[in-house]
């Protein structure tokens, strides 16, 4: 099997490990989500630190504390990613599966939007028509539902900084969870020792086959990431950008098929309008992409680069 083929099936399974997590989080209950936050944080540390040990990268620490500004990214990073995945497991126990979907759908464009906004980029027609057809969309959303779609703008405007912010960091995924968790795993650590205190907790007391579903969360967080980190070694960024939405579209179906969340037709025509906004993206981000391979062979204009990959909960 070559390599390209091999990335691909990384990155398929990494997207489907996401888009499957809605069925994950409820199986914790009757932890809370908070609760179910910081176990995730101070599992996925147990397990980053294992892997750590198993294969040992020499020096990254050291390597990284010369950045200061690094390492500052990802402390940033750390607190970002709390909120998102608080905020990921909160809606999925709460029956706004498919509010997640819609977060992630629309995250390309919300990170498009950023580099317009914070970087200057320049978009394209088809960019900006693609951004103008989702704004329609989240108009009809907001009317649906009564109120803008907010569990959906929290996980992309909280991704898009995640994103920024991993950026600049400039880290590999392991080490960058490894700071992150380690970050945040003292303010997850003290609450998870106030709620034993009160007798709040559920970690070993709602049975054993729950704590292992809760320790079990730093596996589920981390074993996406390797794979995903796999395959953008593997495959082109137009490659991912085309798959990453296997993730929210199993979440939209888990939502509507497995929890039977409510899809109203003006919801639907909603959704089916950001599909429309993001069928324009992506092949806008095709279309651009076979122009840097032309490019690349020494024909064809200028292009200015592919659509941009996320990484879901």
């Amino acid at each position: 099997m070559d390599e390209q083929r091999r990335g691909l099936i990384f990155g398929v399974l990494a997207y489907a490990s996401w888009g499957l997590f809605p069925l994950y989080w409820p199986l914790v209950q009757p932890a809370g989500s908070v609760e179910v936050l910081a176990h995730r944080l101070i599992w996925s540390l147990v397990f980053v630190t294992i892997l750590l040990r198993i294969r040992p990268r020499p020096g990254w620490w050291a390597a990284l504390r010369t950045r200061p500004r690094s390492v500052g990214y990802l402390s940033a990073a750390a607190l970002i990613i709390a909120v998102n995945w608080g905020t990921y497991i909160w809606a999925v126990n709460h029956d706004h599966v498919v509010d997640t979907a819609l977060g992630y759908y629309i995250n390309p464009l919300v990170i498009v939007m950023a580099g317009v906004l914070l970087f200057g980029e320049r978009l394209n027609r088809a960019q900006w028509t693609a951004l103008t057809i989702a704004a329609v969309a989240v108009v009809i959303l907001t009317i649906d539902y009564g109120r803008p779609p907010w569990v959906a703008f929290t996980l992309a405007l909280t991704f898009t900084a995640y994103a920024l912010c991993k950026k600049k960091a400039a880290a590999g995924a392991m080490e960058s969870l490894a700071v992150e968790t380690t970050v945040a795993g003292p303010l997850a650590l003290g609450y998870l020792g106030w709620l034993e205190l009160t007798g709040a907790g559920a970690f070993g007391h709602t049975g054993w086959d729950k704590a292992v579903l809760l320790a079990g969360a730093g596996v589920v967080t981390a074993i996406p990431l390797l794979l995903f980190a796999a395959a953008a070694t593997r495959v082109s960024l137009t490659t991912l950008g085309i798959i990453q939405y296997i993730a929210p579209t199993l979440q939209f179906l888990i939502g509507v098929l497995v929890f039977a969340e409510p899809m109203p037709p003006v919801r639907l025509a909603g959704f089916a309008i950001v599909w429309l906004a993001l069928a324009i993206f992506t092949w806008d981000g095709l279309r651009r992409g076979r122009r840097a391979q032309l490019e690349a062979a020494g024909s064809g204009p200028p292009s200015r680069g592919t659509a941009p990959v996320a990484e879901p909960n």
